[in-house]
This record gives structure tokens, C-alpha cells and sequence, in this order.
């Protein structure tokens, strides 16, 4: 189930909280913050067993189609049927452990009106402050 919110309007150097649950035997779950499907700011891809990634986190970015380097986090603190936490203030990712994963603002936009959440995950909460 995809969730998308547009005209959310996340402004750089707010904070999004996003809660949810991964589902049962969840492959991954993806998180995108941008202004359009082609253009992703931040793009956490957290990936429990997905192609050759097993428990990893991967942050990325996307500007006109074309995907950009990605980079792993240190650790993945996700459980299936395990509620988490994830907040992103300017692009810096706090994760469910207090790990932290600071990430480009690459686009340079000061404001981004898409939330896009799509594969195994059931998000119980979205908060901007």
C-alpha cells in the first residue's frame, strides 16, 4: 500500500517524525521526501532481505530521474511488527537506535511538498513541527 501525501509542505529545517510498524516478513520499506517521483531529496530504502542487502539502510537521492550515490548506514534498527520512529530535520536521518546519518540537501529547494511511502511498512503517524 502507498502512501503519499503531497502538499505536505516539509520545509528545510523542520522535522518530520514518521511512525510505523514493518509488516510481517517485510522485504523493505521506503521512505521519499521531495517535490515529484523524479525528484527525491532524501530516499531511505531500509531493507530487511532485497536483492543482496540484509538488514541495511540506504540513503540516496534522485534529481531528474537519475539516481544519485548511495550510502549505508551504520546500523539497521528495524524489527518486523516493531513500532519505530524516524525524524529527518535538514536531511539529518535519526533513526529508532539514535544512530545518526547526515544527507545532502542536494536539490537545494527550501521546501518540499511530497511524503511517499510505499512496501512493507504500516505508518500509524506523520508529524511536521
Amino acid at each position: 500500500q502507498v502512501l503519499t501525501l503531497m502538499d505536505a509542505s516539509f520545509n528545510v529545517g523542520e522535522t518530520l517524525t514518521i511512525t510505523g510498524v514493518p509488516k510481517p516478513n517485510a522485504v523493505r520499506f521506503i521512505v521519499n521526501i521531495g517535490s515529484s517521483d523524479s525528484d527525491i531529496a532524501l530516499h531511505v530504502d531500509a531493507r530487511f532481505n532485497y536483492f543482496d542487502d540484509i538488514r541495511k539502510v540506504i540513503f540516496s537521492s534522485c534529481k531528474g530521474g537519475t539516481w544519485g550515490k548511495w550510502s549505508y548506514g551504520q546500523s539497521f534498527p528495524f524489527e518486523e511488527g516493531k513500532e519505530f520512529e524516524v525524524c529527518s530535520a535538514e536531511f539529518l536521518v535519526i533513526l529508532p537506535d539514535d544512530s545518526v546519518f547526515r544527507f545532502s540537501n542536494l536539490l537545494g529547494a527550501e521546501i518540499y511538498p511530497m511524503i511517499f511511502v510505499d512496501e512493507d511498512v504500516r505508518i500509524t503517524s506523520f508529524k511536521i513541527k
